[in-house]
């Protein structure tokens, strides 16, 4: 049984996460403001013995705890638009680079491994297709996006230098957009977004012409490798692009949630937002070779189960309706 810090622990991912390390013996102390998180995300976990829960800020230094640490999953950030840009983009960038600093130095008084979920969006809006771990990247660092991507660019500097420079044991990783249950329907990205509208009955809301693509990861397959690449042997630090390479167009995405609700929902579109990426496919092949992985869960019946959540947390055919 290892001690674990998830920062982060009560959004999408880090809910998740907790919930399988929780579920595979460990101590696990999860930490979160709550900004874009949830505590109805991780109320399952509460009456578990090895599980607790600290309310705080990341861009402030946590403090002396009273177990040694053993791993950190370092989560801690906003993940969709909505909640990373205009006013919020300030706190974003803090989080993303205090936070960074704050949780490698916890890692490195404890002598504990730390893992950074990174982003695609390092790589910007790509010329390179599909992306390799190599590509360095099409980034603009003044754009609206920028505290997003060029906060998560600047959080992997540092873990390399504190890698080189401390000895920090770190293993950094770069998730390719994710879904699935415990996702917040008004989080503003595009499968809970589609879903959502096709449940409610409005019309589905396509930005740009949506031959954009993307691929999508469905969660449990992301919570597996990450939990493989923090049990990778020490020294092999990625970044590891990890996501699903199955590529599809944001409009082929639209028809699929559409089909599956079985509802009217019909297709707007609107401007699309600038330096919005084109095209989004991860290359695997490191995780694959090095961590002996890849993904199990087609996109079909990730949305199925995904659906299947958003119906109940909607309560749609329930009698109620829940928004």
């Amino acid at each position: 049984m290892s001690n674990i810090l998830v920062s982060g622990g009560t959004g999408f991912l880090g809910a998740h996460l907790c919930a399988r390390l929780v579920a595979d013996g460990n101590l696990v102390v999860c930490v979160d403001n709550n900004y874009t998180g949830s505590i109805e995300n991780i109320e399952e976990l509460f009456n578990r013995p090895n599980f607790f829960f600290i309310k705080h800020d990341v861009t402030n230094p946590l403090g002396k705890l009273t177990r040694h640490i053993d791993q950190i999953y370092n989560l801690a950030c906003p993940a969709s638009p909505p909640a990373y840009q205009g006013k919020h983009a300030i706190m974003t960038t803090k989080t993303n680079v205090l936070g960074a600093i704050n949780m490698l130095e916890l890692a490195k008084s404890n002598n504990a491994t730390i893992l950074q979920t990174s982003t695609s969006e390092v790589y910007g809006d790509p010329l390179e297709h599909p992306q390799k771990e190599t590509y360095r990247g099409n980034v603009n660092p003044i754009s609206m996006r920028a505290c997003y991507d060029e906060g998560k660019r600047c959080a992997e500097s540092l873990f390399f230098d504190y890698y080189r420079n401390e000895g920090v044991d770190i293993k950094v990783v770069r998730i390719f957009n994710a879904y699935g249950p415990k996702m917040n329907p008004d989080d503003g990205r595009v499968i809970s977004n589609f879903i959502c509208q096709a449940l409610r009955g409005e019309a589905i809301t396509i930005y740009g012409d949506g031959s954009q693509t993307r691929s999508f990861c469905y969660v449990d397959d992301l919570i597996e490798v990450i939990v493989r690449m923090m049990g990778s042997k020490r020294g092999f630090t990625g970044p590891v692009n990890i996501g699903n390479p199955g590529e599809f167009t944001i409009r082929e995405l639209a028809e699929k949630v559409i089909a599956k609700v079985g509802g009217k929902s019909k297709i707007v579109y609107h401007s699309l937002p600038s330096d919005d990426p084109t095209r989004r496919r991860p290359d695997i092949t490191l995780a694959k070779s090095k961590l002996d992985w890849e993904p199990k869960i087609a996109l079909d019946e990730g949305l199925d189960r995904t659906i299947a959540y958003f119906e109940q947390k909607l309560g749609i055919g329930l009698g109620v309706l829940a928004i």
